[in-house]
């Protein structure tokens, strides 16, 4: 069920943000610049103060490009976007706060991030990392070389977080990760990283209810509605996100995952291609 101050808890949030300057820093990496593009390592500052890195890759010729953005999973490194992504797009990839290049001051803990301070929603360290997700898009919307009309978002949970909360992104390709069901896959798992609401729960009994209340307010099913943008949702199987599904209210893109990383990348980068009507995707030598 949804809180009722759900809208006013993300409007504190966006309020707070505002408030913060991005302060954008941008440094090119020339070992990993190529003929086709440049690679910057970007510093930008989110909540309280932050300092979160972004990968930056720019493409050379004439701009404005499309974007594809890519929202981190749960782990400590995020990996340089693509090389064949950085040829014809703007290619970005975040390191939240606590991951590798966005570690100082604030060095997350796997297992253990995915239980920091759900006590409460206001100390809920996703709250945070929601912000720094929303602070890269605010910087794209600034930035001559963006295709304001062509941003595409692509990740779990948080790139979902991110395209309910800023309509300008054009598409979504959107796989349903750690906090849809939260505590309902978890009660079935003893695999992490899952395992660490179970493990939070045996430590601490009596705070169930408080987790289940912080857990809304990050439940994907609650945020759907205000996705407005094409939208494509890779279930693990058939009829897996049916209620998911229905909860943004209008037909969307569906299909299940191969669990194959060439069969999901092709049928990824087709998928982009055709809504930032980019022609034919590039794709990696070694899978043709």
């Amino acid at each position: 069920m949804k809180p009722e101050d759900f809208d006013s808890y993300w409007q504190r949030l966006e309020q707070e943000l505002i408030r913060v300057e991005q302060a954008p820093e941008c440094t090119e990496i020339p070992l990993r610049s190529t003929p086709e593009g440049k690679l910057f390592g970007l510093h930008l500052t989110s909540l309280g103060g932050y300092r979160i890195f972004v990968y930056y890759c720019v493409p050379h010729g004439k701009g404005p490009f499309p974007v594809i953005y890519r929202l981190p999973n749960y782990g400590s490194v995020v990996h340089i976007p693509p090389f064949e992504e950085r040829c014809n797009h703007i290619a970005v990839a975040l390191c939240h706060r606590g991951q590798r290049l966005s570690d100082q001051p604030f060095a997350a803990s796997y297992p253990g991030l995915l239980t920091q301070g759900i006590e409460s929603p206001h100390t809920y360290i996703y709250r945070e990392i929601a912000a720094d997700c929303l602070r890269v898009m605010d910087f794209l919307l600034t930035r001559e070389e963006v295709d304001q009309g062509r941003i595409s978002l692509v990740g779990g949970d948080l790139a979902l977080w991110t395209a309910a909360m800023r309509s300008q992104a054009f598409a979504l390709y959107y796989a349903p990760s750690l906090f849809y069901k939260s505590l309902h896959k978890a009660s079935s798992s003893s695999h992490y990283p899952l395992e660490e609401f179970n493990d939070f729960l045996r430590a601490f009994p009596e705070s169930k209810g408080q987790v289940e209340t912080t857990l809304k307010y990050f439940e994907p099913i609650n945020f759907a509605s205000s996705v407005a943008m094409s939208t494509m949702m890779v279930e693990e199987s058939e009829g897996d996100g049916d209620d998911l599904a229905m909860a943004f209210g209008r037909e969307i893109d569906r299909c299940t995952t191969y669990h194959s990383s060439f069969r999901d990348g092709v049928r990824q980068a087709q998928w982009l291609a055709d809504k930032l009507e980019t022609g034919e995707p590039l794709l990696p030598e070694h899978w043709s």
